[in-house]
């Protein structure tokens, strides 16, 4: 292990590993602008705000999504707490299979830690101080490994 690799805004080195950054993924049929889009939205799936996930889709920015995504007179499904690394999951996966230009860049990786230094994210971020839990950090890496395994 060298030094760790940090991440998070999607204009800095990296930045293809953010959710935000400008790789549109075809899942099911429809077309997400973002993985952050596609995320934000799935927190409404089967909810009485359902209908409200096509809006999410069709906002210009990620920025948009999350904010709407976040919003809390939403009713959130009950169980987005374990869905939603299965959802993240498959938007991530998906991203990095659709695009080989950002697929080189995580495979050039090696075998870095891949950290998301978000400041305000303690569960898919590494948090402030370091102590958040780096689920999505944790992810590509999953990602990384799958990809080298499957030799996409």
């Amino acid at each position: 292990m060298g030094m760790a690799i940090y991440f998070y805004k999607a204009d800095q080195p990296y930045g293809c590993f953010s959710n935000f950054s400008p790789h549109a993924i075809i899942i099911d049929g429809k077309k997400w602008p973002t993985v952050e889009h596609y995320y934000q939205a799935h927190k409404l799936l089967g909810t009485p705000d359902q209908d409200l996930m096509e809006a999410i889709r069709q906002v210009e920015t990620p920025e948009q999504a999350a904010a709407m995504g976040r919003d809390r007179a939403r009713i959130i499904r009950v169980d987005w707490k374990t869905a939603k690394n299965e959802v993240m999951w498959q938007a991530v996966l998906t991203k990095f299979l659709t695009y080989k230009e950002i697929q080189a860049v995580l495979l050039n990786t090696g075998d870095e830690l891949l950290v998301e230094n978000s400041p305000r994210d303690y569960y898919w971020g590494c948090g402030k101080d370091g102590s958040g839990q780096n689920q999505l950090g944790k992810m590509l890496m999953q990602v990384r490994c799958y990809l080298r395994e499957n030799h996409c």
